[in-house]
């Protein structure tokens, strides 16, 4: 399995680590660290030499609570780093953002993947998506980022979270985006409550039948601290362990903060993975 990106695609027949590069001052875990660009690139430059193939870069938090942040504010955290990026350094750049406006203005600065926890359900967002021949990440969530998690609802959660990304996927082939440049993500902690994310991850498989490559985040994720009483900085042996469970069920892209470690445990995955299937 590919996934095609502008000029080039990236092989998925071996999972693929996307390094978390948060240019913000609040996210859940590394908030405040990277936000001027020189940190930014070391810590990108950092990741590449760990072996993560994407770098997906974010002006704006996602955690459960946050507020949003202006179109310029957002602009003005990212664009500078993806140039940066881009210039200095050999890997392919996601951008996480939700609005048409940054997804523009950083696919024209080099970004070739867009991160969408809203699945391009903003006005224009598909358009923005299809003339850049962007990647595409959709992904689902329930509510908005401040309320998300104040009483997440499902009677099937895997059920109607596969119905969704099916819906998403329909919607961008049919405004011209090929499926060989979408990937999914079931949004693990994105309006789910610890059983839902549990759930979700017992029956991995099942998003697999949608045909598109598979993304999960589930890197540092408070469902650790809820069922672990873990906090953030603790949280490594849970992420890697849920990294493993991913691939093993077949997921495509891992994201994750920790590099190093997740790249290791999940190329031992596959590897044994392979073994199994060659027998």
């Amino acid at each position: 399995m590919i996934l095609k990106l502008p000029g080039r695609t990236l092989d998925l027949h071996e999972p693929q680590v996307m390094g978390v590069l948060n240019l913000t001052p609040d996210s859940f875990s590394d908030g405040g660290r990277y936000v001027d660009a020189d940190t930014a690139l070391a810590q990108a430059r950092t990741m590449i030499a760990e072996g993560a193939a994407i770098i997906d870069v974010g002006g704006e938090s996602s955690r459960p609570g946050a507020a949003s942040v202006s179109i310029d504010e957002e602009l003005s955290r990212t664009i500078p780093v993806i140039e940066r990026i881009k210039r200095e350094l050999d890997c392919i750049v996601s951008i996480d953002t939700c609005k048409p406006a940054v997804m523009d203005a950083a696919c024209a600065a080099g970004a070739e993947l867009i991160n969408d926890i809203h699945a391009l359900l903003a006005e224009g967002a598909i358009e923005v998506a299809h003339r850049h021949a962007a990647a595409v990440c959709l992904m689902h969530k329930q509510g908005a980022p401040r309320t998300m998690q104040s009483d997440p609802q499902y009677s099937d959660v895997v059920s109607e979270v596969q119905a969704f990304l099916a819906a998403r996927i329909a919607a961008c082939e049919a405004a011209g985006i090929e499926r060989d440049r979408l990937l999914i993500d079931p949004g693990f902690g994105f309006g789910k409550t610890m059983p839902h994310n549990l759930q979700m991850l017992a029956h991995l498989d099942r998003f697999l039948t949608l045909g598109a490559p598979l993304l999960v985040g589930l890197s540092r994720k408070s469902m650790f601290g809820q069922l672990l009483g873990l906090p953030v900085g603790e949280r490594l042996a849970p992420s890697i362990a849920a990294a493993v469970l991913a691939v093993r069920s077949g997921a495509h892209i891992v994201r994750a903060h920790d590099v190093a470690a997740t790249v290791a445990a999940i190329r031992f995955t596959s590897a044994v993975r392979q073994a199994g299937q060659a027998r």
